[in-house]
C-alpha cells in the first residue's frame, strides 16, 4: 500500500499551476489586435488576461484613482508618463511596444494628398470632421497636431464631431454620421464600411507610440503578459492589424 504522503506528493505534482488573471488596461484602437494577442497568451500559458478598453486618457486617470489594472497600454507617451510619474507603474518594465499611422478616411473610395494645399472644408460639405477628443486622446491630440502643422485646422475646427475614444471616431464616419474622419490606419483597416483617402505626412505630428508597463502592484503574470507582446506571434499578429512592428 502507497503511503500517504506518497499520494499526497503524487496528486500534488499532478495539479497544474493556478491560472493568474491579467487586467489590461489598453487603448481602445488596440481592440482587434490585442484580443487575438490575448487568447494565444491565455492559450500559451493557461493565464487569463482580460481587457478593458478605452481612450487613454480616460485609462490614466482610472489608474490615477486606484482602478486595478496589472498592465496599462497607452496609444501616446504623454499618458503613460502621467502614471509613472505618480509610480502607479514599473518604470523598468516600460517598453515602446508598437505604432500607428493617421489616416484621413471616409465612406467612399477617393483619394487625397495630404498637404497644405488640401481644401479640407470644401471636403466636408455641410458635414463634420471626426476625431477623438483632441485634448485627451491621442488619436484626437496627433489629429489636431497635424492639421495644425499643415495649416489646416482653422477652417475645421468649428465643425470638429469629438468623439470619446478612436473607435468611437471611426464609427462616426462608418455609420454615416459623419463624411470624413481622422483615425488611425489599424481603425481604418478594422472597418470595411470605411475607406482611407490619405495618410497623414510623419512629419506632422509626434510619432505615434503604443507603451506598454506592468503596474507597480503587479504579479508574475503581468511581466508574462508583457514579455508575450515582444514575442514573435504578438508582433505578427500587430503587423497583420496594420500596427508598426519593430521589424518596420
Amino acid at each position: 500500500m502507497r503511503s500517504l504522503f506518497a499520494i499526497l506528493a503524487t496528486t500534488l505534482l499532478a495539479t497544474p499551476a493556478v491560472a493568474d488573471r491579467v487586467t489590461v488596461f489598453a487603448a481602445s484602437s488596440l481592440k482587434n489586435a490585442l484580443q487575438e494577442v490575448a487568447d494565444g497568451f491565455n492559450a500559451a500559458t493557461g493565464h487569463d488576461a482580460v481587457l478593458s478598453l478605452a481612450g487613454s486618457s480616460a485609462l490614466a486617470r482610472q489608474i490615477q484613482m486606484g482602478a486595478p489594472a496589472d498592465v496599462f497600454i497607452s496609444a501616446n507617451v504623454a499618458w503613460m508618463d502621467a502614471v509613472q510619474a505618480e509610480s502607479l507603474v514599473n518604470a523598468d518594465s516600460r517598453i515602446d511596444l508598437i505604432g500607428n499611422r493617421l489616416v484621413l478616411i471616409g465612406p467612399h473610395p477617393a483619394t487625397v494628398e495630404i498637404s497644405p494645399a488640401l481644401d479640407l472644408a470644401k471636403l466636408l460639405g455641410d458635414g463634420h470632421l471626426s476625431m477623438a477628443l483632441v485634448q485627451a486622446v491621442p488619436a484626437g491630440i496627433y489629429g489636431k497636431a497635424a492639421l495644425e502643422h499643415l495649416g489646416l485646422w482653422d477652417s475645421v475646427a468649428p465643425r470638429v464631431a469629438q468623439a470619446d475614444n478612436a473607435r468611437a471616431a471611426l464609427a462616426l464616419v462608418s455609420l454615416g454620421q459623419a463624411p470624413l474622419g481622422v483615425v488611425y490606419a489599424t481603425d481604418a483597416q478594422a472597418d470595411a464600411r470605411v475607406h482611407v483617402l490619405g495618410q497623414f505626412p510623419a512629419d506632422s505630428h509626434p510619432r505615434v507610440t503604443y507603451p506598454a508597463a506592468a503596474a507597480t502592484s503587479a504579479g508574475a503574470a503581468a511581466h508574462d503578459f508583457l514579455a508575450y507582446l515582444q514575442g514573435d506571434a504578438a508582433q505578427a499578429i500587430f503587423a497583420r492589424h496594420g500596427f508598426l512592428t519593430g521589424a518596420q
